[in-house]
């Protein structure tokens, strides 16, 4: 592949000057990342941070600053030839993610695997100074000092977008995510766990594609990382299946089939689907605590809900909120 084949990595726009991305050749197959030092807490220029080469199925970064350079690295991410992993170091990281053709990887047929094609990802940039949310030293809070709303994961190309979930300035009222579950009496007990443990508001986004699965990504955030952890881990997820019913599904179990390498560190993740038999549709879900925030992912298809698109889409959200 050539380096006009790859998606071209552009940070987000800041106030101050930002120094210029680097673009970084690729071969077929790779995962692409270029990375920039934000400004430091005296809001001058960081320096140039490292650029990543994964191979294929890699995963993983080298978080030391310094000039360029390339890493190989392995066996992270198998499923399917998998898609996305991101090397995070400083405040204006930007992630490029190559589209790679099916003929120009190794092993794999020229038949789609039912990857989507996502655009460059980029975290917004962090306030001059302000830490990530999974820096224990310097946020034990674990806040998202970032906008929540620019931490929702995008659509893939071709997708229509859910125009019921752009709520207002981009914040969604609760009401309208507690209508993901089945139950009247359930939803009213969700909405009053909510209340109780301080949610501060709800960025959303939602779509479907060609192949009519329908998705939709909640961003919930709390006070602190605490909070979110308790929610997912005690509130809402039971050791072997979640505590509410989503709608659309009737039984669901943990996904234990969810690569256990495509687990985050830092991001609690419990992927859960609908058992057999299904009824006019399969849903799929994912809690992901991170931080302060909490995300809820909902996947719905008629017939069956593919495991790859699922998988995809959770770990690029978890990569986001990281």
């Amino acid at each position: 592949m050539t380096t006009n084949e790859s998606q071209q990595v552009v940070p987000e726009a800041e106030e101050t000057a930002a120094p210029e991305t680097e673009e970084i050749s690729a071969r077929p197959g790779t995962v692409v990342v270029a990375d920039q030092r934000g400004g430091g807490a005296n809001g001058g220029a960081g320096t140039e941070g490292a650029g990543v080469e994964i191979e294929g199925v890699g995963a993983g970064g080298d978080g030391g600053g310094g000039g360029r350079r390339a890493v190989k690295l392995g066996g992270v991410l198998r499923w399917v030839s998998a898609v996305v992993v991101f090397a995070v170091v400083g405040a204006g990281t930007a992630y490029g993610v190559t589209r790679a053709d099916r003929t120009d990887v190794p092993g794999l047929g020229t038949h789609s695997d039912g990857r989507w094609t996502y655009p460059t990802l980029v975290r917004p940039p962090l306030p001059s100074g302000k830490p990530g949310p999974n820096d224990d030293a310097r946020n034990p809070a674990g806040t998202h000092f970032a906008d929540l709303r620019k931490l929702v994961l995008p659509a893939p190309a071709g997708a229509t977008a859910d125009a019921a979930l752009k709520g207002t300035d981009g914040w969604l009222a609760a009401g309208t995510f507690l209508k993901e579950f089945a139950l009247a009496s359930e939803r009213e007990e969700i909405g009053q766990l909510l209340t109780d443990n301080g949610l501060r508001h709800i960025a959303a986004r939602g779509w479907t594609t060609a192949d009519g699965t329908h998705t939709r990504v909640y961003l919930l955030q709390f006070d602190t990382a605490a909070v979110a952890d308790h929610l997912l881990s005690d509130e809402l997820t039971g050791y072997e299946a979640p505590k509410y019913r989503i709608r659309g599904g009737d039984v669901y179990e943990r996904d234990l089939d969810f690569p256990v390498a495509a687990h985050l560190d830092d991001v609690h993740t419990a992927p859960i689907r609908e058992v057999k038999p299904y009824g006019a549709e399969q849903v799929r879900e994912a809690y992901l605590a991170s931080g302060d925030a909490l995300a809820v992912i909902v996947q719905s298809r008629k017939g069956r809900a593919l495991a790859v698109p699922f998988q995809q889409t959770v770990t690029l959200q978890g990569e986001l909120l990281d």
